[in-house]
């Protein structure tokens, strides 16, 4: 294989690779451990262990990264968890 085609075959695959977007959930002073916890749950799709870590992370830290992936698909789970009344974002 010649470096042309190997220099080739690696501009494929970075452009076959969709950008990653992040939600990042912010802590507040108004909604409880459980009702965050429920809203990843039901929102993101995660284990109650996952939901309880991000829970966790987000109020130490301040905030934490709770789902990844193309704009498109987390633009509905976000647009969710506003209306649960939390403070997200995607980035």
């Amino acid at each position: 294989m010649s470096t042309k085609e190997e220099l080739l075959e690696k501009l494929e695959v970075k452009t076959k690779k969709k950008k990653q977007n992040e939600i990042v959930l912010y802590n507040d002073d108004y909604n409880t451990f459980d009702h965050v916890i429920e809203t990843l749950i039901y929102t993101c799709d995660h284990t109650p262990e996952q939901a309880e870590q991000c829970s966790i992370l987000v109020h130490y830290k301040g905030k934490c990264t709770v789902k990844t992936g193309p704009y498109e698909e987390l633009k509905p789970r976000c647009s969710k968890m506003l209306d649960a009344g939390l403070s997200a974002e995607i980035i």
